[in-house]
This record gives C-alpha cells, structure tokens and sequence, in this order.
C-alpha cells in the first residue's frame, strides 16, 4: 500500500508539472476563503482535500479498492484522529483553567473538511465563532 500511495503521488504531481491535470484550486483560493470566514466553501468540503486522491476511475478494480483502502485509511489517521487529538487538548486546557482567558491559533488543515477541531469542540458543548481578520477579539 505504501508504494501504491507513492506511486499515485508521483504520478499526480508529474501531471500536475505537466499540464495534464489541474489543481481543483488554488492556493490564493485557500486564502481567501480561509481570511473570509467561509469554511463551508466547495473547496473546504471535502475531508481528502489535505490528502492526495488516490481513487481513479482509470485504475484497474483491483488497484481502486487499494485506492480506496488507503483514502480510508488517511482520512481516519491523518484527519479526524489529528482533530479529535487536537480538540481533547483545548478541552482539557479550558476545563482545567475556566477562570482564564484563552487565544488558540490552528493552520489551515484543522478546519478543512468534516470532522474539523471545531467540530470536535462543538459536539462537545463548547460555542465557537469566527472572528474576521482586523475585528478585536
């Protein structure tokens, strides 16, 4: 599995060099969307989009069902367990210390998709709000 996943890798990153495929976006499209607020735009939905995809039509049945192993195997890993992880730590540290004030800064990956640190807090009872670049806090 992990040479399938070097392999597709490689593979995307030599037709993206090409020309032969394009980004679903770009990254001043992540900034944007990022600075506005607006975590729920097409580009912020997708719970693979801080992974390579690895699911291709084009692949042989039995190389897809190792594609999709893998997919699986990312988002759990490498997403929702990272966030889950991330969220229990600013759960702990605002239970522990309710008399204090706190500032969390998260790049951009941990509110990208489902299962976002935000939702983690969320379905915990915390109240989270955006605050907009150059507002007080």
């Amino acid at each position: 599995q992990v040479l399938f996943a070097l392999n597709q890798t490689l593979l995307q990153h030599e037709s993206l060099r090409a020309g032969s495929l394009q980004a679903p976006y770009t990254t001043e499209d992540l900034i944007k969307h990022y600075n506005c607020g607006d975590l729920n735009a097409v580009i912020f939905n997708h719970d693979t989009s801080q992974v390579p995809n690895f699911i291709n039509t084009t692949l042989p049945p039995h190389e897809q069902v190792t594609a999709q192993e893998i997919d699986s195997y990312f988002r759990q890993e490498l997403i929702y367990k990272r966030n889950e992880r991330m969220g229990k730590r600013v759960m702990t540290l605002l239970r522990e210390n309710a008399d204090k004030s706190f500032f969390f800064a998260f790049g951009a990956g941990h509110f990208l998709g489902n299962n976002t640190v935000i939702d983690v807090l969320r379905q915990a009872g915390f109240e989270v709000e955006h605050t907009p670049s150059g507002q007080p806090i």
